[in-house]
């Protein structure tokens, strides 16, 4: 019988996940899971040593059943047809610059150069992978997004990421655009919580869970999140409704705090004429390793290769 893994692999910014993904019913081998640590500021060739051993570890869990290739979940800036990070400017990954990651991965793990390995932006992958089997799997059109140390976003139709065109932003994604004295990014991200409790109590926290933890004890907190959600749907609402998105999913590490903001968010959506779901992931990161790992799906793969050079 012909074996039907492939490995999908989420890069984050401090560790890799992999894990082998069943493309017949498009489910985590949960014996296969796979996580490592990562020094993102060590040179090249260690970091790509640690994620082919992350990658081997996963391969070595599925005994017997032959792989059909790899799939990455991998940030940008990257080139994701050639395989090669172009990231610089932010602290990690920065000695991946010009590395040519897919042959790399490809002589540390011992395979030819014909074995594939692929890639995709890394929200675009939690992106599909909700589409797939998650809670847009219903929706021939949706949206996702990431709330944690930065602001991902994804735009689906039938399960391909939309990237160009009028009814998405450049690049498909949001974090970029205008926002109060910036950009999204740095509204939408843990550090403007930290920020701006710091600025308003004098206080530093670690994190946005340990803020949500003190929520019922500091108006300060809840001020914090009412402005987040309201501020949040106001933002989206228009790119939700010009995409004519039927949901929109959200994940990331600030999504453990949604009934801190999740009411909010969505009457403010309401407030904007806005009227697609919300649903939160359950998926959570499985998505991406599903997402990265669908790369290896020969009908996904010919339909997605348009979009890849414009994420």
């Amino acid at each position: 019988m012909k074996d039907n893994l492939a490995i999908g692999a989420d890069i984050g910014g401090s560790h890799i996940t992999c894990a082998a993904v069943d493309l017949e019913n498009l489910s985590v081998l949960r014996e296969t899971v796979t996580e490592r640590e990562v020094d993102n500021k060590a040179e090249a060739n260690e970091i790509i040593r640690v994620w082919a051993n992350a990658i081997s570890d996963a391969i070595g869990k599925a005994p017997g059943r032959s792989i059909k290739g790899i799939g990455f979940g991998m940030p940008g800036p990257f080139d994701y047809v050639k395989g090669i990070s172009y990231i610089k400017g932010v602290a990690k990954y920065e000695h991946l610059y010009g590395c040519h990651v897919k042959n790399s991965i490809s002589d540390a793990l011992g395979f030819n150069e014909e074995f594939p390995v692929r890639f995709m932006n890394d929200v675009s992958a939690f992106a599909v992978g909700e589409a797939v089997v998650g809670k847009a799997s219903k929706a021939k059109r949706s949206m996702s997004v990431t709330l944690g140390t930065g602001f991902g976003s994804a735009f689906i139709a039938d399960r391909i990421p939309i990237v160009d065109g009028p009814e998405v932003p450049k690049l498909g994604c949001v974090y970029h655009l205008p926002y109060g004295e910036n950009i999204a990014d740095d509204y939408f991200s843990t550090r403007w919580f930290l920020g701006n409790y710091k600025k308003r109590t004098g206080k530093e926290l670690n994190g946005v869970k340990e803020l949500a933890g003190l929520a019922g004890s500091d108006h300060v907190i809840m001020d914090l999140f009412t402005e987040f959600g309201n501020s949040l749907g106001i933002f989206l609402a228009p790119w939700l409704k010009r995409f004519n998105a039927e949901i929109v999913v959200v994940g990331g590490n600030i999504s453990h705090a949604y009934d801190l903001f999740g009411k909010i968010f969505e009457q403010s959506l309401r407030r904007e004429g806005c009227t697609c779901k919300v649903e939160l992931s359950e998926l959570k990161e499985d998505a991406a390793l599903i997402g990265s790992a669908f790369l290896l799906d020969g009908d996904f793969w010919k339909a997605v290769q348009h979009a890849l050079p414009l994420m």
